[in-house]
């Protein structure tokens, strides 16, 4: 059974490289595909709704997308339990081949009616760990290979504060994308605010604050977060992501 799982999964993934490990019982390995089944079936019926779906689509349990009509799959998309999407926004949300986002996370793109959002991109072979929230609102575009650690906050978007005489929610919102390159690990519970783009191959620290645009190849830890090192150059202490 260990085999033909294998072959399956390569194919699926077009990458002929992949391995799975043989250290599975065949009771495991019974409840893996009885569990990956019964989310495909809800896939096949989920998928009729999107905008547009390339290949197969696995749906966990409790899950809901708003707006699907919005919503472009590429192949092998995974959702896993409890998952709210609302794909409300100009752009909608493109969810690229290969990617998959685990259980209890929240994929917005508009905040409040008055003030439609932009969208979200999710690039190719890309996981979004559990719990992350990724808000949409001025435009979220993550590469391709991208690690998203459980708990990561993304925020596009910011309340105005300056005027005293108005409610800081009535004065309107500011907005700015945020852009992450190719191959990078964001850490656990790392917060990431509008604006920022993090260049390709960082590596973000878990719990640290990104507030300004990082360059490529980066490791980057703290509250707010700050550059240690350039990938390939030693450490002088192990970097906690």
């Amino acid at each position: 059974m260990h085999t033909l799982i294998e072959k399956v999964i390569r194919k699926l993934k077009n990458n002929p490289d992949y391995k799975f490990e043989n250290n599975y019982s065949f009771r495991e390995l019974s409840v893996i595909l009885w569990d990956r089944g019964t989310q495909l079936s809800r896939g096949a019926w989920k998928r009729l709704f999107f905008k547009k779906s390339s290949g197969l689509v696995f749906i966990g349990s409790h899950v809901v997308i708003n707006h699907a009509y919005l919503l472009t799959a590429g192949e092998n998309l995974i959702i896993e339990d409890n998952v709210y999407i609302n794909a409300l926004s100009s752009e909608g949300i493109t969810i690229k081949n290969n990617v998959s986002v685990a259980r209890n996370c929240t994929i917005i793109c508009t905040g409040v009616i008055a003030q439609k959002g932009k969208g979200i991109i999710i690039g190719n072979n890309s996981g979004i760990n559990a719990g992350t929230y990724l808000g949409g609102q001025g435009g979220i575009e993550i590469g391709d290979n991208v690690i998203i650690g459980p708990g990561v906050k993304i925020f596009s978007e910011n309340h105005n504060f300056s005027d005293f005489n108005i409610n800081i929610k009535d004065q309107g919102v500011t907005r700015n994308g945020v852009f992450i390159n190719d191959n990078c690990w964001i850490g656990a519970g790392v917060t990431i605010l509008a604006g920022v783009t993090i260049g390709e191959g960082c590596v973000i620290a878990a719990g640290s604050i990104i507030t300004k645009t990082v360059a490529p190849h980066s490791i980057v830890a703290g509250v707010p977060g700050r550059v240690l090192k350039k990938r390939g150059e030693l450490l002088s202490q192990e970097v906690p992501v």
